[in-house]
Parts: C-alpha cells; sequence; structure tokens
C-alpha cells in the first residue's frame, strides 16, 4: 500500500491484459502509447460500455470520476469500483483525486490499487504491474491511515516486522532504503509487505464507516459521503 517505486519488482509480463476506463479521450487514445510494453486490450469512457463488452482483461484501471454531460448517469466512485469487482476484474483506480479517505474507500471497495494520474510513467507502470500481481497499492497518505488504525489497535495480527514495514512505507520510504534501516533483504521485505496487504485489505472490506470513524476519532457521519457500505453492514438499516 505505498506508493509505486521504480525499486519494485515488474518484470514486464506480455500476458498481462489491461483494459481502461477513463471519460477522458485523450487519456483514452494516449496511455497505451506512453506505457507501450503493457498490453491494452479496449479502453471505454464509461464503467457501462467496459461491462457491456466484457473484455479478457486482467486489469480493470479505472477513473474514479466518470460523469460528464455525455454521460451523466455513469456509475463512478465506489459504486463503480464494486461493479467492476463483482464482474470477476482486478481493480486499479487511476486519479487525480487526492482526499486520503476517498482514495482509502476505494481500497474498502474492493480496489487493488490506487494509482495518482500525478506519478511519473515509471510509478504508473510500476503501479499497474503490482497491480497485475495482486499487491495493493497506494499512496503514503493513505498508508498513513492505515498505520494510525494499527497504532490504534484495530488491525491487531500484525508481527513486529509488518509494523516496520508499514511504518516505513508510510513515510514514503523505498525497499532499498528500508533494507539499509532494518537489515533484510529487499525480498523478505517485499514478503512482510505481501502479507500485511492482506490482512490490511480485508480489513478495510470489512469495516463500516462507523468503525473507521470510531478507530480515528472521527464525528459520526463524517465518513457517510465515501466509505462504501454493503447490505449487511450498512448502518442506515
Amino acid at each position: 500500500m505505498s506508493e509505486p517505486t521504480p525499486d519494485s519488482p515488474d518484470s514486464p509480463d506480455s500476458d498481462v491484459r489491461f483494459s481502461l476506463v477513463d471519460d477522458a479521450t485523450a487519456v483514452r487514445e494516449s496511455l497505451s502509447v506512453l506505457l507501450p510494453d503493457l498490453t491494452f486490450v479496449s479502453s471505454h469512457p464509461s464503467l457501462e460500455d467496459f461491462l457491456a463488452a466484457a473484455p479478457r482483461a486482467d486489469v480493470v484501471i479505472l477513473d474514479l470520476h466518470l460523469v460528464n454531460l455525455r454521460q451523466p448517469d455513469a456509475a463512478q466512485g465506489v459504486a463503480a469500483i464494486h461493479a467492476a469487482v463483482d464482474a470477476g476484474y482486478r481493480v486499479c483506480v487511476y486519479t487525480q483525486e487526492e482526499r486520503r479517505f476517498v482514495l482509502a474507500s476505494c481500497l474498502a471497495a474492493g480496489a487493488t490499487g490506487v494509482v495518482s494520474k500525478s506519478s511519473t510513467l515509471a510509478e504508473t507502470r510500476t503501479a499497474f504491474l503490482a497491480v497485475s500481481r495482486g499487491e495493493l497499492v497506494a499512496p503514503p497518505s493513505v498508508t498513513g491511515l492505515i498505520e494510525a488504525l494499527v497504532r490504534r489497535g484495530r488491525v491487531t495480527v500484525l508481527n513486529k516486522r509488518q509494523r516496520e514495514v508499514l511504518a516505513g512505507r508510510a513515510r514514503g520510504l523505498t525497499y532499498a532504503e528500508l533494507s539499509r534501516t532494518l537489515y533484510l533483504s529487499e525480498s523478505t521485505l517485499r514478503g512482510y509487505w505481501r502479507d500485511l496487504s492482506g490482512v490490511v485489505s480485508s480489513y478495510l472490506q470489512d469495516s463500516s464507516p462507523g468503525d473507521i470513524e470510531r478507530a480515528l476519532g472521527l464525528g459520526p457521519g463524517d465518513l457517510v459521503d465515501h466509505w462504501p457500505t454493503r447490505p449487511h453492514t450498512d448502518e442506515r438499516d
């Protein structure tokens, strides 16, 4: 769950297929050109168009905001993420959104990664490939939020090393920098990251807005507009 960095393992894999859903024509027509060693099998202006086409893709790269004058009723945000995940796709959100609770809500809705459109092409490529391998990817602001939940005892099954890796990644440290600090190999650190990512992902997807508000000391209702809800956890029932 850290901002993608070039030190991550990202061996090109021509068998990985990506689809892009973005309402901006320039993004749809340029991303595959800018990342020529990644295989893009389709691009779509809306999630509805993507689901109707049902491309054989391993990862859908999904813009968070898809409503515009041409498609005022398009699904977007956590609803779009839910729909793509329910259709069997791995989701990587690709967005200009920076609010950490909104980005965290994407992971809670089932997205595997959240990547900023301000990232460099090298960082973006690394992140997309990491998501294709099932690695959780998110900016330091969201990783810091998770670290706060760990410190407040809400995520309790992490061991000491996993906590150290989480703390370092929340501060933007690369695996190389952590390796020098913790005297562990980068491959070992990545192993700790993969293990804790699964725990954190499950916690976020199983938590209600009230759970997170209480854990972080927020006012009741502060997350209702952002956090995804499911029928069995919807606090409005």
